[in-house]
């Protein structure tokens, strides 16, 4: 990511470690990559922010640091593939190239400590206000080449102590590749437990073998190496210099809101069956209809308001695969649900907007488990990303407000990279239900979402009857 040059001053890294997994060295171990893991092996790493407040003095925050680094390595001997890094496997020819995470004695995680006073956690983790995607990034480790090896690092952290109050920003960042969300925020919840002393609320140990996934067909992997779009390509959106990042939440009551206007819209429709509007659904679709209504309104909706626009959310795929893998499996097995629907259906204003969005993402959830076509999984995704996408980073089953080191749950946790991927970023709501979403836009797209999203909160809130309210505009 870019840095604002005026920030990185305010930025002082203190020290530079590398982190080994605890206990006698563990033998080398090579894991192939699986189909599910190649689809990654191009896109941006995962980057999140955990902010957490302090009390502590300046000796405790070193005692602090000490017990982080000591509790990574006991986490890292369980889950240490993540020590390991990414290569290509030796003796693979070009027509047939093979990846795989390698791991042998001696590897570990970059741990870099620092020091910023550019802002604090009140600034830096606001609800309300938009962060500058530049002087968040300076937060979050790079993922370089790793040490002493060929290949990519899979793992890095930076713990960052935010001064003059010392709050701290834990900042994570994890090759796509390794894992999906739910191995990475299982090894960060593992993590947490043994930074906090609190052995019985480890989770269940990984399961660590790649041969449960199972190809659906012959040379998949094959075609994935040939087909897959490069980086640039994963990026769907471009990031401007003065990209913003802001949080948005909804509460339990306002998706209960947006569920009932859905059902009265169905009914009113005359729709046999109505769309399956989960509390996720809920939030996804008003998410969307929202960020097509002010890309409209502020004439950015390119293309004709008869044309499709796409949205796709990650599908965990572990109980529907054949045969079916374990819930702990470590490595990826998501895959991709695309909801399609006209923009000028989206954009459309009261229950209409909402009815269609949810629609076409329960859909496409649905389509997406049932036959999840992997054969074309990669021209699809091709596909959409030309035509205009908006796609989802995280989930709120993966409890991120729930991984406390023994200072308590963090304050605020960000996704800083949907600045580059165009996703957005979804998690639990702290401390109560409801969910929250993050949003990175330039300034006048963010004015402009934020402007659509708090007028629909209110005709919501106002609108006992909202399925035939069309009275609200962006």
């Amino acid at each position: 990511m870019a840095q604002n040059s005026s920030s990185s001053s305010c930025l002082r890294v203190l020290d530079t470690a590398v982190v080994k997994p605890s206990g006698p060295p563990l033998p080398p171990s090579s894991l192939p990559l699986t189909f599910l893991d190649l689809q990654w092996i191009h896109s941006p790493p995962v980057e999140r922010i955990f902010f957490y407040r302090l009390t502590s003095t300046r000796d405790a925050t070193d005692h602090l640091i000490s017990d982080l680094k000591r509790s990574l390595s006991t986490a890292l001997r369980i889950f240490f593939p993540l020590a390991g890094h990414l290569r290509v496997t030796p003796g693979c020819t070009a027509a047939a190239t093979r990846h795989d995470i390698f791991y042998q004695p001696g590897d570990g995680v970059a741990f870099t400590l620092a020091e910023y006073d550019g802002a604090d956690l009140g600034d830096l983790a606001s609800d309300h206000q938009p962060r500058q995607v530049a002087e968040l990034a300076l937060l979050v480790p790079r993922l370089h080449p790793a040490v002493g090896n060929d290949g990519a690092a899979l793992l890095a952290v930076q713990a960052t102590v935010l001064q003059p109050r010392g709050d701290l920003a834990l900042g994570v960042t994890v090759h796509h590749a390794a894992c999906d969300g739910a191995g990475s925020t299982s090894f960060l919840h593992t993590w947490a437990a043994a930074c906090a002393g609190a052995v019985e609320s480890f989770p269940p140990p990984p399961i660590i073998d790649r041969t449960l996934v199972v190809e659906p067909v012959q040379g998949l992997y094959d075609h994935y190496t040939s087909s897959l779009p490069s980086t640039d390509e994963m990026e769907f959106v471009k990031m401007s210099p003065d990209q913003l990042l802001a949080t948005f939440t909804l509460s339990g009551e306002q998706l209960q809101r947006i569920k009932d206007a859905v059902a009265d819209e169905a009914a009113r429709r005359g729709a046999q069956t109505p769309p399956r509007c989960s509390t996720l659904v809920a939030a996804l679709g008003f998410v969307w209809s929202c960020y097509l209504r002010a890309k409209a309104d502020s004439g950015d909706g390119a293309g004709e308001p008869e044309s499709p626009t796409y949205f796709i959310v990650p599908v965990d795929h572990r109980p529907w695969m054949k045969p079916p893998v374990p819930s702990t499996y470590f490595g990826n097995c998501i895959g991709p649900a695309i909801g399609a629907a006209p923009k000028r259906d989206l954009a459309s204003a009261g229950a209409g907007g909402l009815f269609t969005a949810c629609t076409a993402i329960a859909e496409g959830i649905g389509r997406a488990l049932a036959s999840p076509e992997w054969e074309t999984m990669v021209e699809r995704i091709k596909q959409v990303g030309a035509r205009g996408v908006l796609s989802v980073a995280g989930s709120p089953r993966l409890r991120v407000y729930g991984i406390d080191f023994g200072f308590g749950p963090p304050a605020k946790v960000e996704i800083v990279s949907v600045a580059r991927t165009g996703a957005m970023a979804v998690a639990e709501i702290r401390g109560r239900a409801g969910m929250e979403v993050g949003m990175s836009l330039p300034p006048a797209g963010m004015a402009a979402f934020r402007s659509c999203f708090d007028d629909t909160v209110e005709w919501l809130a106002s609108s006992p009857d909202s399925s035939h309210s069309t009275s609200y505009s962006c």
